[in-house]
């Protein structure tokens, strides 16, 4: 059964489902080699569709997975942000990708930050990790900016080596009371 996948506003995007008209930005994304390197590249159109509906299909099995990032401004796909944990990922992942022409403006940042805090608040993880792969230094360095510290490498299925970085605790963010971690 496909859950209903939320719609979160920030001052700047909407976090929301995978729509059809939302495919050709996030194929074009995909296709590139070097854009999509630290991400997962598919090497064709199909491939690239596959993955695409792939996401779907995740938010039906997990009940979460990659918003689309919508700007705003000119209601274009942007890039896409999420809680994502596939087969043989060691833990939800928190992944944020920009697509080309949205960059240096702060939309990983800002939406990143919303599906953290959806994550916590709303799937009750208390923990997250971002997987990086190593050189990507774009990625370090916007999860440390929010917050996270490296803690180890491990192989990726998929990906390859990854390093992960974990992420500040809901309690250490001030989303749920120290109270609720004492409890539990």
């Amino acid at each position: 059964m496909m859950p209903d996948i939320p719609r979160i506003e920030t001052e700047n995007l909407i976090l929301r489902a995978p729509e059809q008209g939302d495919v050709e930005a996030t194929i074009e994304f995909l296709m590139d080699p070097v854009r999509s390197a630290g991400f997962g590249h598919e090497p064709d159109r199909s491939s690239a569709w596959r993955w695409f509906a792939m996401n779907i299909g995740h938010w039906a099995l997990r009940g979460y997975g990659y918003f689309i990032v919508e700007d705003k401004s000119s209601g274009r796909p942007c890039g896409l942000v999420g809680i994502w944990a596939p087969e043989g990922w060691p833990e939800p992942e928190l992944g944020y990708v920009v697509y080309e022409g949205f960059e240096g403006r702060g939309i990983a940042y800002e939406a990143a930050i919303a599906a953290r805090a959806w994550g916590y608040t709303n799937l009750g993880l208390t923990s997250v990790g971002s997987h990086i792969v190593p050189g990507n230094t774009r990625s370090i360095a916007l999860a440390e900016r929010m917050g996270a510290t490296y803690e180890r490498t491990y192989t990726n299925p998929h990906m390859g080596e990854d390093m992960i970085y974990r992420h500040p605790s809901p309690v250490d963010l001030g989303l749920v009371p120290a109270e609720a971690k004492a409890a539990s």
